[in-house]
């Protein structure tokens, strides 16, 4: 039986949200504690909101999850390009959770225009 689990978008997007986590036991430093609690509050919302969708089925509100879960996945990316520029987080310990997160944006992205097309 295919779940949640079987989209390439959640499984992403939990992959991003692992990252977050791991990243935030090794690189957080106290100045930058905002950005590294929204970090984790925007990546856990992708995966979840992807997840809860789901559940909806072929109905409007898995639409709608989906484009928060993308609008939380742009906020990770500004947030990863944040913890870089700002000299936080050195940017090779960023670049493969930039990558994932890239990644999963693209994904959702697809799911959204994949079901705006067939509700035409």
């Amino acid at each position: 039986m295919r779940d949640h689990t079987s989209l390439h978008a959640w499984q992403e997007a939990n992959a991003v949200t692992l990252l977050v986590i791991r990243l935030l036991q090794t690189a957080w430093k106290p100045y930058g504690s905002a950005l590294f609690y929204q970090l984790q509050r925007s990546a856990l919302s992708v995966q979840l909101n992807v997840a809860e969708g789901y559940t909806y089925g072929d109905s409007p509100s898995f639409t709608k999850h989906l484009g928060v879960a993308y609008g939380s996945a742009v906020e990770t990316g500004e947030l990863l390009r944040l913890l870089s520029d700002a000299c936080i987080v050195e940017p090779t310990k960023l670049a493969e959770v930039r990558h994932r997160n890239a990644r999963s944006q693209r994904l959702i992205l697809g799911l959204l225009k994949r079901r705006r097309v067939l509700r035409r």
